[in-house]
Formats: structure tokens, C-alpha cells, sequence
């Protein structure tokens, strides 16, 4: 079941073009900013949602990265 979502995830990230990937990063990366606060004052529930953000934001830098590398392939 896990495995499912997580596909969907990759899914998702990989229909979005450069500039909403880039968004995507700056979004997940302040969620993971206000979960790290939150952890610090006690305050949230699902610690494992700081591990799963992380994780996405890896995810779409990824796929950022391996753009470019395609990109400098293909002018190379």
C-alpha cells in the first residue's frame, strides 16, 4: 500500500515542469521548517512526517538534477 503512494508521488513530481518543481521545493521545504518548530516545542503528533518531507524534497531535487544533466547531454 505504501509502495502504491509513493509511486503516485514520483508520478506527480515527474508531470511537473522545471518552475513547478522548483515551487514544490520552497513549499515542502517551509512545511519542513514549521515541522521542525513544531517538534521543538512539542507540539506534533507525526514525527515521521519531518523523515517524509525530507524525502520529497530529495525526490524533486532529483528529478531537477537529472534535467539539467539531460540538458547538458544533449547540447554536449
Amino acid at each position: 500500500m505504501a509502495e502504491l503512494k509513493q509511486k503516485e508521488i514520483r508520478e506527480q513530481l515527474r508531470e511537473m515542469n522545471d518552475d513547478e518543481l522548483r515551487m514544490e521545493i520552497s513549499a515542502m521545504r517551509a512545511k519542513l521548517y514549521d515541522y521542525r518548530r513544531q517538534h521543538a516545542m512539542k507540539q506534533l503528533d507525526n514525527t515521521s512526517a519531518i523523515r517524509d518531507a525530507r524525502k520529497q524534497i530529495a525526490r524533486a531535487l532529483t528529478l531537477l538534477r537529472e534535467r539539467a544533466l539531460a540538458t547538458q547531454r544533449g547540447t554536449a
